[in-house]
């Protein structure tokens, strides 16, 4: 039997690939400090885990949830965005439960476009994104984001016959990977933008509470008019460290929410209800987890980037998500970069160019790892003498 010719056209999964480099030199005895990674390495916290814990101890959580999620979860999502971002939402129209903010992602292209149609993509973006394309039969075009634009999409520069051809763009802030933020201005430009286009905006919220220097990331739904044109996706995986659990939910325009709740519908029946309940608790109980959390990975960012100045790597900081973006030094490209530091140092990052084109040049490093890790990893980049003069040590 063979697979589809959609399976068969489906990417490769760029993090499947790195964990089976990082496993395998793991497997060797090595000691790898791995920085490629995008899993939180600290527990959910423990008021999330005891309402998981009593909910599932209910035999009325062992049944089928509905099929478009329980009604407290919505309620607690619409009340999440008006505490934090000020913004109004409907719980019955407005709001979407997903097992995770990736489902919402890739069904969205097969829920709203048709076999054909073109969506916008940011380049570089997360490699998800691209099995939305294949999975819904549709064409892309690409964003570029770039250091000297704060990593932010310049539509000014899209040809006329892109912005004819596209129906949908996918934005995220803070960005993974580059770390990048966005301002309300540019979201209220962006809403400007896909209106006089007739573009429907997806922003991928995921990194929402981690934002740097005093500066809270803003909520594209901020931006006025923003629910005319498009949906915002939220995890619980960054915010309360619960990225096993999978769930997540989608807020914002009635059209596109009803479109992933009627494809929900046929491919699901909803999430765990005892996970549904143990989110409501972490959306509706104190927060204080969730400054706690930003502060260790703002810390961790500091001591990274600290260190890489230290030893002479010319890199800036990131305004927020838990990666950071550095360039590659000298001559390497980004794959040839991420191999030396694996193999050796015993460093894992993640290769730029696995995140689209515009990722060349560059490895994403995560931080989620302690601080004395952290440290480690860039004392042993140190040893191999890149940046100071002492590159030609080190053969490609």
């Amino acid at each position: 039997m063979k697979l589809s010719n959609k399976l068969q056209k489906l990417p490769t999964q760029f993090f499947a690939a790195l964990v089976q480099k990082v496993n395998t030199a793991i497997s060797e005895g090595r000691d790898v400090i791995n920085l490629g990674q995008g899993n939180p390495d600290r527990p959910t916290p423990p008021h999330i885990i005891k309402a998981m814990q009593e909910a599932a101890a209910n035999p009325q959580t062992h049944k089928y949830s509905p099929f478009r999620g329980i009604q407290e979860l919505k309620e607690a999502a619409a009340d999440f965005y008006k505490r934090e971002y000020n913004v109004d939402i409907d719980p019955d129209t407005e709001v979407a439960i997903m097992g995770g903010s990736k489902i919402g992602l890739v069904e969205l292209p097969m829920a709203i476009l048709n076999p054909g149609d073109t969506m916008l993509l940011p380049d570089p973006g997360y490699p998800d994104y691209l099995s939305g394309v294949v999975l819904g039969d549709v064409h892309f075009d690409t964003m570029p984001l770039l250091e000297e634009n704060e990593f932010l999409p310049d539509f000014g520069a899209l040809s006329n016959a892109v912005k004819d051809r596209a129906k949908l763009m996918y934005l995220n802030y803070p960005n993974n990977p580059t770390g990048g933020t966005a301002t309300l201005e540019f979201f209220e430009n962006t809403v400007q933008f896909t209106k006089e286009n007739d573009i429907a905006v997806v922003h991928d919220f995921a990194y929402g509470a981690l934002g740097f220097d005093g500066k809270r990331p803003v909520s594209f739904l901020q931006a006025k008019g923003a629910k005319e044109v498009g949906v915002e996706l939220y995890t619980l995986s960054k915010t309360y460290n619960m990225a096993g659990w999978r769930i997540g939910f989608a807020v914002g325009n009635a059209e596109i929410i009803e479109a992933i709740n009627l494809i929900q519908d046929h491919l699901f029946c909803s999430v765990f209800p005892a996970i549904q309940h143990a989110a409501v608790a972490a959306l509706n109980d104190d927060q204080d987890c969730v400054e706690e959390q930003r502060a260790i990975y703002e810390s961790r960012r500091n001591v990274l980037i600290k260190e890489a100045h230290r030893i002479g790597w010319d890199v800036k900081a990131p305004n927020g998500s838990f990666f950071a973006w550095l360039k590659v030094p000298g001559s390497y490209t980004s794959e040839e970069f991420a191999d030396l530091l694996l193999d050796k140092a015993n460093v894992a990052v993640a290769a730029g160019n696995g995140f689209g084109e515009f990722g060349e040049g560059y490895i994403r490093v995560g931080l989620l790892v302690s601080e004395d890790r952290l440290i480690e990893a860039i004392g042993r980049i140190e040893k191999l003498g890149l940046f100071k003069g002492e590159a030609a040590s080190i053969t490609k």
